[in-house]
């Protein structure tokens, strides 16, 4: 007991954390809707003490996501890239909370080569080289988070290089909550015809997306898209614009692998199959647990 230690991946919405031992293997797990937009920093101490006297043995804290961002805790600030696991672990930052001593993982800055744009991702940098230490991800190549704000990530050498973020899931989430896409939405979006014809006018960007978005309440008003398919179509759009900006940054392989959760990785998956892509899913349930061991392990030789 006296060599485990606790890993916390404390992002907007949810609090999720491991007592994991020296070799990485998960003791124990806690989890609830407790995230960072919802706590002020008394709230945040509460949350620390809760979870120290249910874990007291443990030595070492750390934390990744919204925690080390400026409306989290402290500002971990962001590592940049091209950086390897050893070179994130040499860059935690050190705070306080709730009497005790804690280290967060800053997020990942990149500036692409492509277009010479910034990026930034916080709390995935940690997933994803869990994943690389598994052995899940290539260690050359382009691995995609689908999500809210879903990441393409190009690895070589088992370094992150530089990514592209996209906020398609956001943006779905919002137009068909309210305003004018919302009133012309009847059913939940779908593998399907409509789904697909979307993917085609967002790969295409004929027209921009901006004024295909609106064509959505159009398609439905003039009666060229049943209300059941709006959602299918605008999510195949949205989806379809992200993998052409993929595309026009990346040279994408036949093979696309996919990291997040099965639902939108289906979408993502059928969408990347419709333009030719084959995909592979990787389970990605415990990826932030092994990355927290890797940079325990990482800090650890650096001592």
């Amino acid at each position: 007991m006296a060599h485990e230690f606790i890993a916390i991946n404390w992002g907007s919405s949810n609090f999720r954390s491991f007592l994991l031992d020296e070799d990485g293997t998960v003791r124990d797990a806690f989890a609830e809707p407790a995230g960072i937009a919802s706590l002020d920093r008394a709230g945040m101490v509460a949350q620390i003490a809760g979870l120290s006297a249910r874990w007291p043995h443990a030595e070492t804290l750390y934390a990744c996501g919204m925690v080390g961002s400026n409306v989290g805790w402290d500002d971990a600030g962001y590592a940049g890239c091209p950086i390897g696991l050893e070179g994130l672990a040499a860059m935690l930052h050190p705070t306080r909370i709730a009497g005790r001593d804690m280290l967060i993982v800053p997020g990942l800055a990149c500036r692409r080569a492509s277009d010479g744009a910034p990026d930034i991702m916080r709390g995935e940098e940690t997933e994803l080289f869990g994943l690389l230490r598994a052995g899940r991800l290539p260690t050359d190549g382009i691995v995609a988070l689908p999500g809210t704000h879903g990441k393409w990530v190009r690895i070589e050498g088992g370094k992150v290089i530089e990514f592209m973020t996209a906020m398609s899931g956001e943006i779905f989430d919002r137009l068909t909550a309210a305003g004018m896409l919302a009133s012309v939405v009847a059913a939940p979006a779908a593998i399907g015809e409509a789904f697909f014809q979307g993917i085609e006018a967002g790969s295409k960007r004929e027209p921009g997306l901006g004024t295909a978005l609106f064509g959505v309440r159009a398609r439905v008003i003039r009666g060229d898209l049943a209300r059941d398919h709006a959602a299918s179509y605008l999510r195949g759009l949205l989806i379809g614009s992200e993998l052409a900006d993929a595309r026009a940054l990346y040279p994408l392989e036949s093979s696309v692998t996919l990291v997040g959760a099965a639902a939108v990785c289906a979408l993502y998956a059928a969408g990347l199959a419709h333009l030719g892509f084959s995909t592979q899913v990787v389970d990605a349930a415990d990826a932030t647990a092994h990355g927290f061991a890797g940079i325990h392990a990482a800090r650890r030789q650096l001592a």
